[in-house]
């Protein structure tokens, strides 16, 4: 009998939910992180460098999990389109979270707040790593929950690429414009 309740209590701490998940691990993930370390660097370079890097990437992404968690928040549910009132300045475009979140508590609620809010999830999977390889997005050691927000600069070319599965599902590695 335990051992039904742990399977039961592992679907919910994987934060199971009816949503399409894209799991990037091995290569892919590889290919998926390279081309938007390059859409971060094309966007910073067309942005000019006015700003300090830590200031910039604020801008790009909410970083941390608390950070994406707010962001969500204030982003209207997708029911509720035509609520103007509560419109955010900020949407986000997509969530890379790291799989290997521990403990999984920390990230159950993203989830089914994401799939209120239709923004899609990408999963970071590398043999335990995948927060360090997100941290080294955003020039941090570490980073568990990283939102993209739209802007429409190159970093949202590369994430439209990667959500459509244009060239990156083939393991092709895409190109910045």
């Amino acid at each position: 009998m335990p051992a039904r309740n742990t399977a039961a209590k592992n679907n919910i701490l994987d934060g199971s939910v009816p949503q399409k998940r894209d799991c990037y691990e091995g290569e892919r993930l590889v290919h998926v992180l390279k081309s938007i370390k390059r859409g971060i660097e094309s966007a910073r370079l067309l942005a000019g460098n006015s700003l300090p890097d830590k200031v910039w990437l604020k801008q790009q992404f909410a970083i941390g999990v608390n950070d994406v968690t707010r962001v969500l928040e204030r982003m209207a549910p997708s029911a509720e389109k035509g609520s103007s009132a509560q419109s955010p300045c900020v949407r986000l475009q997509a969530i890379l979270l790291a799989a290997d979140c521990n403990p999984k508590w920390l990230t159950k609620h993203l989830p089914p707040l994401a799939s209120s809010r239709k923004v899609p999830l990408i999963f970071v999977k590398d043999d335990k790593k995948g927060s360090l390889k997100l941290g080294e997005l955003v020039k941090l050691k570490t980073a568990i929950a990283i939102g993209v927000k739209a802007r429409g600069n190159a970093i949202n070319q590369i994430m439209e690429e990667i959500l459509d599965g244009d060239g990156v599902n083939k393991g092709a590695v895409l190109e910045v414009q």
